[in-house]
């Protein structure tokens, strides 16, 4: 029978990295090793305690039967010994170590960056890694700790907690309407709009007010972007209308760059999520940024 003493444990967490992440490759990335290193501890892990644990494929590796009650016991084992170790620091509230977050483009740069710069200050062995993107990213195979998501979540296996919601506004140049603005959405369609491409429905919006009926415009574009601080930076100009987050464009209105256009009128809003792996312990790191980050709304 295989003894414990007979087992490297440093083992177990790369076994658990290839299960989540599906891949050799993907592994190595999400550890900083090399693939032959990957490889062999896997090899060696297996030949260790006896058992096939993995069926490769050409296209992805499998778990085997045995290889699948193991994977449930190495989380649970990793877990807690992460739990432990933080139990048994001389100062649990002194942050170690990585922190990568994955965020857009546009709240990455006017929310995330600072707060995590002010974190940084706070604990100077916290290293925070974030990754803007308007694209999704695989949590799992790119060994994200946190996801910001903004807007509506779609189904999945992951944990999320609500930050906080935010409206959309319409905003365009103080100088945009040579005469008086629109004092309704029927008047807007005259209107180019500055479209954020990456959304559904881009040039479709309805606008919605208490004891009126809804009305949908159905807009023209003249200009498209795939960011958010694309279509700001463009509305600032004067190239058009646009529709964008009230957190967005909130000191844009304080500085008189940019008006809001018929705010007795609502758009969709939706709400801003942090996102974590559901098969991992939430960790200190990630609870005191999302901590942070509430933090910032409510005051």
């Amino acid at each position: 029978m295989t003894s414990l003493l007979d087992i490297n444990l440093n083992r177990l967490v790369v076994f658990v990295a290839v299960v989540e992440t599906g891949s050799i490759t993907a592994a190595a990335n999400r550890l900083g090793l090399a693939k032959t290193m990957v490889s062999a501890h896997i090899q060696k892990l297996e030949a260790e305690i006896g058992s096939n644990l993995l069926v490769r494929t050409t296209r992805r590796l499998h778990l085997t039967e045995a290889g699948t009650r193991f994977y449930e016991a190495c989380q649970k084992i990793l877990r807690d010994t992460e739990i432990a170790i933080a139990e048994a620091s001389d100062d649990t509230r002194q942050l170690r170590g990585k922190l990568r977050i994955s965020v857009s483009i546009d709240y990455g740069a006017s929310v995330v960056s600072p707060l995590a710069a002010r974190l940084c200050t706070q604990y100077p062995d916290l290293r925070i890694e974030i990754i803007a993107s308007d694209h999704r990213v695989d949590m799992v195979a790119e060994g994200i700790d946190l996801a910001i998501r903004i807007g509506r979540l779609a189904d999945s296996s992951h944990k999320a907690a609500l930050i906080a919601n935010f409206d959309e506004w319409l905003v365009a140049a103080p100088d945009y309407f040579s005469g008086t603005l629109p004092a309704s959405p029927d008047a807007l369609e005259a209107f180019p709009l500055i479209a954020l491409s990456v959304l559904p429905n881009p040039l479709h919006w309805t606008f919605t007010r208490q004891g009126f009926a809804s009305v949908t415009c159905r807009f023209r574009s003249s200009l498209m972007t795939n960011t958010s601080l694309g279509v700001q930076a463009a509305a600032r100009v004067g190239a058009g209308m646009a529709i964008l987050p009230d957190y967005a464009v909130k000191d844009d209105l304080a500085a008189g760059r940019l008006v809001r256009l018929l705010p007795e009128w609502s758009l969709p809003g939706g709400g801003i999520y942090a996102v974590f792996p559901g098969s991992v312990q939430r960790s200190q790191k990630v609870s005191v940024f999302i901590d942070a980050l509430k933090q910032r709304y409510s005051s």
